[in-house]
């Protein structure tokens, strides 16, 4: 029987935050293979990231506040083999995409347990960590996404998207740590956001952001799409204006750097985000 801590902490809900990177490859590719875009979903969302989170989770052993969680469970063994299982089965459902779709995966995957295992533990280190989510939930996502949701299975994917989705990922990440300072540092992790300071922090996502933005202007009017970026940048302004909103506050008063206002701001950005691109997915 599976336990509730183990649904609880495999957070499900969480991949809703990384979302935004499949609907804008999806937007992108030309002839789509529906079948592979289906089974693509699946396997992120519903196994690669879940898994992840439960992985880190077991690691952690979190007393406090997570991403998603205001009061996590204590997690078990059964966490542990139940993220096995699922990323074993993600690599299995794979193949059904291509080899290449296959290596890719398998390279998140193993990054992932990079990323959280006690005897390697890249979140330990500011920049490191740092850029290992960037490349590998916005970057290789996005390749993976375009090039198994193509008809031809295309390794042609357009850099400036990846390093769009990169940069988009490296603006957001590092407010989903702004509250897990004291956290982190008791369990010897020094996050970027940590690094920066609770300030230092917003500055650093605002230009972060502006060079996503600037990046995907390019993108979109070079190649004569100029209408979708309208569109993309006008549904992303309620992020903006309760990202600096939000900044004021903390500028004032460091406690708004709380879980609560960290978890709206992920809701915020996730939905805007998510809903700017499948609108142009619709509109193409």
């Amino acid at each position: 029987m599976v336990k509730k801590s183990t649904i609880q902490l495999l957070r499900f809900h969480f991949s809703l935050f990384l979302m935004p990177v499949y609907w804008f490859a999806l937007s992108q590719v030309g002839d789509k293979d529906i079948f592979s875009c289906l089974i693509i979903f699946f396997i992120l969302h519903l196994l690669v990231y879940p898994s992840s989170n439960g992985y880190n989770s077991y690691m952690d052993r979190d007393e406090t506040s997570i991403g998603g969680l205001k009061n996590p469970s204590q997690p078990t063994k059964q966490l542990f083999y139940t993220s096995v299982i699922m990323d074993a089965v993600a690599l299995l459902l794979s193949f059904l995409v291509s080899a290449y779709f296959v290596a890719g995966i398998f390279a998140y995957i193993l990054s992932s347990r990079a990323y959280s295992y006690r005897g390697i533990r890249l979140k330990k280190y500011a920049v490191i960590g740092y850029l290992t989510v960037v490349l590998f939930q916005g970057a290789v996502i996005f390749f993976l996404v375009y090039h198994g949701c193509s008809s031809d299975k295309t390794l042609h994917v357009p850099a400036l998207c990846m390093l769009a989705s990169a940069l988009l990922i490296g603006g957001f990440y590092p407010l989903t740590q702004i509250y897990q300072h004291d956290a982190d540092a008791k369990d010897n992790v020094k996050t970027i956001s940590y690094l920066l300071g609770y300030r230092g922090t917003f500055i650093f996502c605002a230009l972060v952001y502006c060079a996503a933005f600037g990046t995907l202007a390019f993108y979109f009017i070079s190649n004569g799409q100029e209408k979708h970026f309208f569109i993309f940048s006008t549904v992303m302004l309620p992020v903006i204006v309760y990202f600096i909103s939000w900044a004021i506050k903390v500028w004032k008063n460091k406690s708004a750097a709380s879980f609560s206002n960290t978890m709206r701001m992920n809701l915020i950005a996730s939905l805007c985000t998510n809903i700017g691109f499948i609108v142009v997915l619709l509109q193409k």
